[in-house]
């Protein structure tokens, strides 16, 4: 099987994903963004691995899965910590980092 279409979705939820991230202000929909964008690029790398026929695409879409979910306790972490504080949840109120 050829494939394109599996490409043509990657990029497509890369682009949505990329959009996301430079649109939307909320840090919970960012890290959203952020996790589609990291699927597209597993998807595209699985795509890969199967149409040469070796595995070292899929065990490197294990290692970003894993990379993914650290990012995503790190950032939730980060996000229920502002929370707690009653810190503004956006981004842009965000720029500086205080002590």
């Amino acid at each position: 099987m050829d494939i394109t279409w599996y490409l043509v979705l990657s990029a497509l939820l890369f682009a949505v994903g990329a959009g996301g991230v430079l649109v939307r202000r909320s840090p919970l929909v960012i890290l959203l963004c952020l996790e589609l964008m990291l699927n597209a690029g597993n998807l595209a790398l699985v795509a890969f691995a199967r149409s040469s026929g070796n595995e070292e695409g899929q065990v490197f879409a294990l290692v970003v899965m894993v990379v993914a979910a650290c990012e995503v306790v790190i950032g939730l972490g980060l996000i229920v910590a502002m929370f707690r504080r009653r810190l503004a949840l956006d981004v842009d109120e965000m720029r500086e980092l205080r002590g």
